[in-house]
């Protein structure tokens, strides 16, 4: 079973809406008497599946409410959990949840001008900042692509957001030209970005040094690591210093050793396993941390990333 089960508690389906082709809309509230956790737009929960896997969802809804929304694109072809949650999410039903957790954090910032990019189910987490950006008073545009409309979940927020909001829907002929978008972008202007890899690349492409955050929904392209041979790693608060040969990650290697940390992708996108560094070169891996992030050299998840030198001291 996930450790993140551990941290999990039930929720039940008190609304479904299919709000585009294969999207769902699910609202959720707690099962027992209890307040929910707080969450800032960007924020992610953990679905647990019956296997006891896990799948990251973006929150939809409105921080503070008394339910949680999430937007579930059914892929048949993808790994099992949206097609199960497809099925079972029917009103009254309970899924089992875990978090909220953020790494893709959205807060408005006077004085600083803000472009929102999506891409298909990527305007979950898009469509929180959005509603925050308008409750600040601060100046916002979304830029929101997809194959069509009706395979495009919050199209309502076209409606909502007037004069704010560009639908680019391919089989219209509105293509999104991101180079014509940057080129004439305002300065102190910050992009968030969320959607497929081909966007966000052609996304920080365009952007080329400006203020950028994006998310992943899947993992980046990898390289070779920076060190190709075992290297150890200490841990300060076990007591145990470890080596981790170059086919396996430091969270197998650790988890072997009977030390509990909470995972769930496996693959350097969720921020699940985020563990502080003390001291050693980080060989940083994920597809979450920004350039200045990584260049902090002080935190790393430990399902993908690789030390970049003999040893690294961790806190765990």
């Amino acid at each position: 079973m996930n450790a993140l089960d551990d941290t999990a508690f039930d929720m039940v389906v008190t609304r479904r809406t299919e709000d585009a082709d294969g999207v769902a809309l699910i609202e959720l509230e707690a099962a027992t008497e209890r307040a929910l956790p707080r969450w800032r737009p960007g924020a992610h929960v953990d679905v647990i599946l019956p296997n006891g896997d896990a799948r990251q969802y973006s929150l939809c809804g409105t921080p503070g409410s008394t339910t949680w929304r999430i937007g579930v694109l059914r892929e048949d072809a993808g790994r099992g959990g949206s097609t199960w949650i497809h099925d079972h999410a029917v009103e009254g039903a309970t899924l089992r949840i875990a978090g909220p957790r953020n790494h893709f954090e959205f807060s408005a910032d006077r004085g600083t001008r803000y472009l929102f990019i999506a891409g298909g189910i990527g305007i979950t987490p898009i469509s929180a900042m959005v509603a925050a950006a308008e409750a600040a008073g601060v100046e916002y545009r979304l830029e929101y692509a997809g194959r069509s409309r009706s395979t495009m979940a919050l199209t309502s927020l076209e409606d909502e957001h007037p004069g704010r909001v560009t639908i680019h829907a391919a089989d219209e002929g509105q293509r999104l030209d991101l180079a014509a978008l940057f080129e004439t972008l305002p300065p102190f202007t910050t992009t968030y970005c969320c959607g497929p890899a081909r966007l966000i690349e052609a996304v920080e492409l365009a952007a080329r040094g400006r203020q950028l955050k994006v998310e992943r929904f899947e993992p980046k392209a990898l390289g070779a690591p920076v060190l190709a041979e075992p290297f150890e790693v200490e841990l300060a608060f076990s007591g145990l210093e470890l080596v981790v040969p170059p086919e396996r990650s430091i969270l197998d290697v650790v988890e072997e050793a009977g030390v509990l940390v909470l995972s769930s992708c496996r693959e350097g996108t969720c921020g699940t396993c985020e563990t502080r560094v003390m001291a050693g070169e980080i060989d940083h891996r994920d597809s979450i941390l920004t350039p200045d992030e990584q260049d902090a050299n002080d935190v790393m998840y430990i399902c993908i990333s690789r030390s970049a030198g003999p040893k690294l001291t961790l806190e765990l």
